[in-house]
């Protein structure tokens, strides 16, 4: 018994039109799943260079307290909240630039280009991960310094505030810095020159610079996060004002540095 099939008028189109794509993963749920993976991928290669970013930033402070007097004084908060801050551009700058520059070297966003997610969640997505990596070391160059230089405790909570607007503005600079540098060995001299100034103009303080660097230092977007840092240490004298000024000079900061990455991201993606 054999069985005649007819096609009904209409179903063989149907059936040869090409089915339509997924939609765009929407931003949030996207940066999750970057984040995520970002932060399984680095956790085991950045965990040993997290710990050289925070003996870097403690033997710093041990160096200066040679020279700096201990007590609540400019010059001790400088070096402590400027030496904390450090662990923040050694990771979200300097290994970030690193990181951006290999992966556009490498054709690693190729990968990425062909994924359906938005070009924000990749760049923010990365920037997030590795500037959780700097949470421990920040907190404990904070506290190491505070016992160094005899500073007050009382309100190191900010630092909570501190490390993700400082982090984010700075991480925006370095996937910046590595998605737009031509080769990757121009991106690692940036993220290093950027980490160098971080240290040259975040440690020492303000009042004891020429007026040139002292302009420098307000081009940096990691000066705002150590003086927010540097004013907390007075205790209950602290000028909370000045503190949120910072503080939003530093978010500020972080939205146009991470658009420029995401610009920056669309145009190395592109080509």
């Amino acid at each position: 018994m054999s069985v005649v099939v007819r096609a009904v008028p209409g179903q063989m189109g149907a059936a040869s039109a090409a089915a339509p794509l997924a939609p765009r993963a929407r931003m949030w749920p996207a940066f999750g799943a970057v984040y995520r993976a970002q932060l399984s991928r680095a956790r085991v290669a950045r965990i040993p260079l997290l710990f050289v970013a925070t003996f870097q930033s403690v033997g710093i402070m041990v160096m200066m307290r040679g020279v700096v007097h201990a007590g609540d004084g400019e010059a001790a908060r400088a070096v402590v909240a400027g030496s904390s801050v450090l662990v923040v551009a050694f990771v979200a700058l300097n290994l970030l630039a690193q990181y951006f520059g290999q992966l556009r070297a490498s054709g690693g966003l190729d990968t990425y280009a062909t994924l359906p997610v938005p070009p924000a969640a990749v760049v923010l997505g990365a920037a997030a991960a590795y500037a959780s990596f700097t949470v421990p070391g920040t907190l404990i160059t904070a506290v190491t310094g505070c016992v160094l230089f005899h500073l007050t405790f009382v309100n190191l909570w900010i630092l909570l505030v501190v490390i993700p607007l400082a982090g984010a503005a700075l991480s925006g600079l370095g996937a910046a810095l590595g998605l737009l540098a031509p080769r990757q060995e121009i991106a690692t001299l940036l993220g290093q020159l950027g980490m160098s100034a971080a240290l040259l103009l975040g440690v020492l303080p303000a009042s004891h610079m020429p007026a040139p660097i002292d302009w420098a230092r307000d081009l940096l977007p990691s000066t705002y996060g150590v003086e927010a840092l540097a004013r907390t240490f007075g205790g209950e004298g602290t000028d909370w004002a000045a503190v949120g000024a910072d503080l939003s000079v530093c978010a500020a900061v972080g939205v146009v540095s991470l658009a420029v990455a995401t610009w920056a991201y669309r145009r190395a993606a592109c080509r």
